[in-house]
């Protein structure tokens, strides 16, 4: 039986990126300014979204690149390369929030303040969701913000949202259950799932 299609696109992305990392384990800079420009977007956006904070993500996204550029070599793949990236990403990301802390005059974010919660029977469109969205996960902490992102946008499974936050599965889940709750209350659920969300349960 062939496999389905999506299957061998993610396939396919995956060596490429594999052969990238390697050619720049070698220092080659070619190879590491592709592979810069793939993930760009991708790592940008996960990095928003875990801090709210679009004047840190160019940074901390730089500082990611940085380590792959050093540590190439000690990518053994025992996963996929982008869940490694997003590994840092996710750890450099919590140092700079844990920075800002540190700061009280840096700690107004790029979040608008929440709206009242939208009522269940609201018929709400596409693009008005999406900006409800934005204002709930403003107020989850980080790591359940990072679950949402990693399950509902990128598409990973407990399993490697658990290694790129090098904690156990069950933790994993209880922040998605503990993170669902929260969107709840300032989300027509039903509503956002149906419009938004993948048709399906996120995977172990």
């Amino acid at each position: 039986m062939s496999k389905p299609e999506g299957s061998l696109v993610t396939m396919g992305r995956e060596q490429g990126d594999l052969e990238l990392l390697r050619r720049v384990a070698g220092k080659d800079r070619r190879a590491f300014e592709r592979l810069y420009m793939d993930y760009h977007q991708r790592v940008f956006r996960f990095l928003f979204r875990l801090t709210g904070r679009a004047d840190l993500v160019e940074e901390v996204f730089n500082d990611v690149m940085f380590v792959v550029w050093q540590k190439a070599d000690q990518f053994h793949g025992r996963s996929r390369v982008s869940t490694w990236i997003l590994g840092i990403a996710y750890r450099k990301g919590l140092k700079a929030l844990e920075r800002l802390r540190r700061m009280p005059e840096q700690q107004s974010g790029e979040y608008d303040q929440l709206r009242d919660p939208a009522s269940p029977e609201a018929e709400i469109s596409r693009g008005q969701i999406q900006a409800l969205l934005r204002e709930a996960l403003a107020v989850l902490p980080p790591e359940q913000r990072m679950v949402i992102e990693l399950a509902y946008y990128l598409g990973y499974s407990c399993r490697e949202i658990a290694g790129i936050a090098e904690c156990p599965v069950n933790t994993v889940k209880t922040r998605m259950f503990h993170a669902r709750q929260r969107l709840k209350e300032y989300l027509p659920w039903d509503s956002f799932r149906q419009t938004y969300l993948p048709a399906r349960e996120v995977s172990s």
